[in-house]
């Protein structure tokens, strides 16, 4: 591990909210050591006469027409539900 520090791979790895252990640490950082020299060597090519690109295809978004259409009756949906409050379905909070 010459490019990377366990101290950073453990705060990555907080970041995460992953627990690691000593030897994990020491072979994730070999791991992102080999990614980190790939990506140098990709530094190495000659890239003068090539153009930037976003995307290596011509992607473009296809969108269709806005039509509007019948949706379902909101009383009938909020029947179905555990819990409402003023006409939109209430869940628990996932966020801490």
């Amino acid at each position: 591990m010459e490019r990377i520090s366990k101290e950073q791979i453990r705060h990555v790895a907080d970041l995460a909210r992953l627990e690691l252990k000593e030897e994990e640490i020491a072979h994730f950082g070999e791991q992102l050591d080999d990614v980190i020299k790939a990506a140098q060597q990709l530094n190495e090519l000659d890239t003068t006469n090539v153009e930037p690109t976003s995307h290596v295809l011509d992607v473009r978004n296809v969108l269709r027409d806005d039509v509007v259409k019948p949706s379902l009756d909101r009383d009938d949906v909020l029947k179905n539900s555990p819990d409402d409050d003023e006409g939109q379905i209430k869940v628990p909070s996932v966020l801490e």
